[in-house]
């Protein structure tokens, strides 16, 4: 009896265990039909406009360096991180008229406070004047296609134009390399340098693409800002390193390196895709996702 009664059960759990897996399967091709039937949009995203630091900066002490460079990369990383979510927003908006001031522009404000009080303590810890950098903390929105000017390195294009254009205002690379969404992707150098020589770089191409068709333009857009964001995150941990040294020699090979080609080659894979589905040749972008160091 006790027997009937659990075969009784594993049927009843079966039965709804394949409910369910319909009832997934079903959501899932719901939801890639609400994907596929969702309006292309070709309107480029807006990226985030912000005082750019290192210009603005005294001459840094020596002692101070390491830390100051620290805290660029820490700026460079979220203006990449809010850029993405600009992307995302462009691709797929939500909330109201506020949200951006709100989600993006308010939270990204009281970041840079912090980062910015850290680097007028680095100044001030060494016995150098402390700088008053409070104006540079409010940020506010670039035109769409408008690249984010960022903490360019020392001798290099500190607005971040060395980098490319935005992939929405412009869909391909025929005249300033591959369209970005933060004007960033590429070389690092361009972005999160080292003013006394402390802390390297990531070096990574810039990827060339085709004409991008407007209806893969937001997600291509998207990827792109993903890119650079990986760059700004992989140059933040760089420049943490200068300050605390960790690892063999093996180290930034290991950590820093081989998971960024990882992250890139999904996400150069994702560019690819987003031609492929719009009916366009597949670009092979194989090539763009390995780094190396400034």
């Amino acid at each position: 009896m006790a027997r009937g009664t659990r075969k009784t059960a594993v049927l009843k759990l079966g039965g709804v265990g394949a409910l369910a897996a319909l009832l997934f399967a079903g959501g899932l091709q719901l939801a890639s039909a609400g994907e596929n039937n969702r309006p292309a949009t070709t309107a480029a995203a807006q990226t985030v406009n912000c005082p750019t630091v290192r210009d603005k900066l005294p001459a840094v002490p020596a002692a101070a360096s390491a830390q100051v460079e620290r805290e660029l990369a820490n700026l460079d990383q979220e203006i990449a991180r809010q850029n993405e979510r600009l992307a995302r927003q462009a691709v797929r908006p939500e909330g109201g008229p506020a949200f951006i001031d709100n989600a993006i522009l308010g939270p990204l404000r009281s970041k840079r406070v912090a980062v910015l009080d850290r680097i007028e303590i680095a100044f001030n810890r060494i016995g150098a004047q402390r700088p008053d950098l409070d104006a540079l903390a409010a940020c506010s929105l670039n035109a769409p296609g408008v690249p984010s000017a960022v903490n360019g390195g020392a001798g290099q294009n500190a607005a971040g134009q060395n980098g490319n254009g935005n992939a929405g205002g412009q869909n391909g690379n025929g005249q300033n390399g591959n369209g970005n969404a933060g004007g960033q992707n590429g070389n690092a150098g361009g972005q999160n340098g080292n003013a006394g020589g402390a802390a390297r770089t990531v070096n990574c191409p810039r990827v060339a693409l085709p004409a991008v068709p407007a209806a893969a333009a937001a997600q291509v857009q998207a990827e792109l800002a993903t890119l650079d964001k990986q760059i700004a995150e992989a140059d933040a941990r760089l420049a943490r390193l200068a300050v605390r040294p960790e690892g063999g020699p093996a180290f930034i090979d290991n950590a820093i390196l081989g998971p960024l080609r990882s992250k890139r080659v999904a996400a150069l894979d994702r560019i690819e895709i987003a031609f492929n589905r719009v009916g366009a040749q597949r670009p092979n972008l194989d090539g763009f996702a390995t780094c190396g160091l400034n």
